[in-house]
């Protein structure tokens, strides 16, 4: 049985009349009226009581009229899913990203691509920038959002946010009572900052300010992520260097200051794995893109 015969069965049970179906069906009427034979005979079972001027269905055509209707609308909705999930409709997206992201774009990437594509299941795991080079190549997770540079050629990275890194202060250090500090207020000072490995934009450029400067900064301490950044700082710990969004985890011992005249860049990168073609992270990085240049800062 062939998905043609069921499609000329049920035309034919519409209209019961094999020239007005053969006209529906574009066809002429003697070999639709083979092809409904050869159905019936295939099946074992007479559809269509007629005679030169009547059609009918039989009891079995009846009863199958509903069944075949029912095959050609799944059949539809099949076709139908697998075209959505080309588009990117339906399928699933795993999203690594740094815990700065939560802070920063990320809710907003995944507010509105949830609204417009809901059937696609979101997956969020909270990596580290190299934990996520990784993820991405050995195929773990479809996309990242990190802290560039991503030296790996099999990554494309384009940055989705411009921002800016600020220094928090425990709110006892006498600086945090100044509105603005300068280079020579810090050469003495303890810092606290993110990793090299973890974030090698934001380190180099550090050290190169204090380069410029004429002296080397005192760090004591390296963290993973910025949060363990503000923690220490909170602790006493020393002064850190944190991206300006940090402002939002709402730590009422640490106070936040850029270096005067001096602003340090804080880069958020979109990353995904150049050969992969899930179709729903085409959907998410267009529109990412979107949001990005409706918003560009």
């Amino acid at each position: 049985m062939e998905l043609r015969h069921l499609i000329y069965f049920i035309t034919v049970a519409e209209e019961l009349h094999f020239g007005r179906a053969a006209e529906r069906l574009q066809m002429t009427q003697p070999p639709l009226s083979k092809q409904i034979q050869q159905l019936e005979d295939e099946m074992g079972v007479v559809l269509f009581k007629r005679n030169k001027r009547h059609v009918e269905l039989t009891t079995a055509g009846e009863f199958f009229l509903p069944e075949a209707r029912q095959v050609i609308a799944q059949l539809d909705q099949a076709v139908e899913t697998a075209q959505r999930a080309q588009r990117g409709e339906f399928g699933r997206l795993v999203i690594g990203f740094v815990g700065s992201a939560t802070y920063d774009i990320l809710p907003q990437f995944i507010r509105e691509y949830r609204r417009q594509f809901p059937h696609v299941a979101v997956i969020l795991h909270e990596l580290s920038t190299p934990q996520q080079v990784s993820a991405l190549i050995g195929g773990r997770i479809d996309l990242g959002l990190l802290h560039p540079p991503v030296s790996s050629t099999l990554i494309e990275s384009v940055p989705v946010k411009k921002g800016f890194a600020a220094l928090s202060l425990s709110k006892n250090d006498p600086l945090a009572r100044k509105k603005k500090i300068s280079i020579e207020d810090l050469r003495n000072k303890s810092f606290i900052v993110v990793s090299r490995e973890i974030w090698p934009g934001l380190y180099d450029e550090f050290l190169s300010l204090f380069k410029d400067a004429g002296f080397r900064p005192k760090i004591v301490q390296e963290a993973t992520e910025y949060q363990m950044v503000v923690g220490l700082v909170s602790a006493g710990i020393g002064i850190g260097v944190v991206p300006a969004t940090a402002e939002k985890l709402f730590n009422l011992e640490v106070v936040y200051r850029e270096i005067d005249s001096h602003p340090l860049r804080a880069v958020l990168s979109m990353a995904h794995l150049k050969k992969n073609e899930n179709p729903a992270l085409k959907q998410f990085i267009s529109l990412t893109q979107k949001i990005v240049n409706r918003d560009p800062s």
